[in-house]
């Protein structure tokens, strides 16, 4: 009899401790994968028609929510936009200010963030190769396509770029987390 309550209490135990595992470990993904900038986020990505998920990933990847980051390339704030990427996009989509300064402020990083990734996805079809572009250009990524060691029926398969490679996996395992985490139910 006492071995039963033992069995019994040790599997009851086990239950527990599993449980809160799950739970510690869905509690640590969350803040590993944070929702900031919510309005801008949801205004942005619709009006671009660009997967919330895929924004949110690509500001985790680039500078993991700090507005105020600059790499070492000179790319600007929470989507680290490089300051030609915006000019060029201010000219095309003939907004009035084109002080790269403006990179800083969350709106208008998330905005033109959102309105390149849009941008490159209506160029490549495909979102996977327009995060390439976003890392690597869209030049490099149009050379890519046209090599067939590379692409195959337009999609990338053997990018040339560990830095590229790295980053397209990074940004597409943090959009499926967050998909999953926060947006399975929007299908």
């Amino acid at each position: 009899m006492k071995r039963t309550i033992s069995i019994i209490c040790i599997l009851i135990i086990s239950a527990l401790v599993a449980f809160f595992w799950v739970e510690i470990d869905d509690a640590m993904t969350k803040h590993n994968h944070p929702l900031k900038y919510v309005e801008y986020v949801e205004e942005y990505a619709q009006l671009y028609a660009v997967p919330k998920e895929l924004v949110y990933a690509v500001i985790k990847a680039e500078s993991n929510f700090e507005s105020d980051a600059v790499s070492s390339k000179g790319a600007t704030g929470l989507m680290q936009i490089m300051p030609e990427t915006y000019t060029w996009l201010c000219d095309k989509y003939l907004e009035t200010s084109m002080d790269p300064q403006l990179l800083f402020t969350p709106e208008i990083n998330i905005k033109f963030g959102t309105l390149y990734l849009s941008f490159l996805y209506s160029k490549f079809g495909n979102w996977e190769t327009a995060v390439a572009a976003y890392n690597a250009g869209p030049t490099k990524v149009e050379k890519w396509l046209s090599d067939s060691e590379i692409s195959e029926n337009g999609v990338l398969v053997n990018v040339p770029y560990e830095e590229t490679e790295k980053y397209i996996k990074k940004v597409m395992k943090a959009k499926n987390n967050y998909k999953e985490l926060y947006f399975a139910d929007n299908k």
